[in-house]
């Protein structure tokens, strides 16, 4: 069973989604402290989880319309948002070497797509 259209863009808008979850926990890693109700406190890090779960709420019903060994390696586009997201939300600075790993990330999902 071949993936379909609707599934890859579920799982695809989950990582858009979750792939802000990491920059909120970053933001909020910086006033983060080490109790327990400090954390419970943080907007950014609550949000951060918040948002990785809704991710993933995208993708478990998406799972009724594809093979898990197609729509699983999609699951890697996240990091080429947070990467982006690194670099436009927190300054972050990329080099070549990380250009040239997103590149790999599509290559590689692409070819998953092709086969898929």
């Amino acid at each position: 069973m071949a993936a379909e259209l609707w599934a890859v863009g579920m799982v695809l808008l989950g990582c858009l989604i979750g792939s802000f979850g990491p920059i909120f926990l970053k933001k909020g890693s910086a006033s983060a402290g080490l109790s327990l109700s400090g954390i419970f406190r943080n907007f950014h890090l609550l949000f951060g989880v918040f948002l990785y779960g809704a991710g993933t709420a995208f993708f478990i019903p998406a799972l009724k319309g594809g093979e898990l060994s197609v729509l699983y390696p999609l699951v890697s586009t996240t990091y080429i948002w947070v990467s982006l997201w690194s670099v436009i939300i927190l300054k972050e600075k990329m080099n070549a070497m990380k250009w040239a790993g997103i590149a790999v990330i599509i290559l590689g999902v692409s070819l998953i797509g092709i086969g898929g």
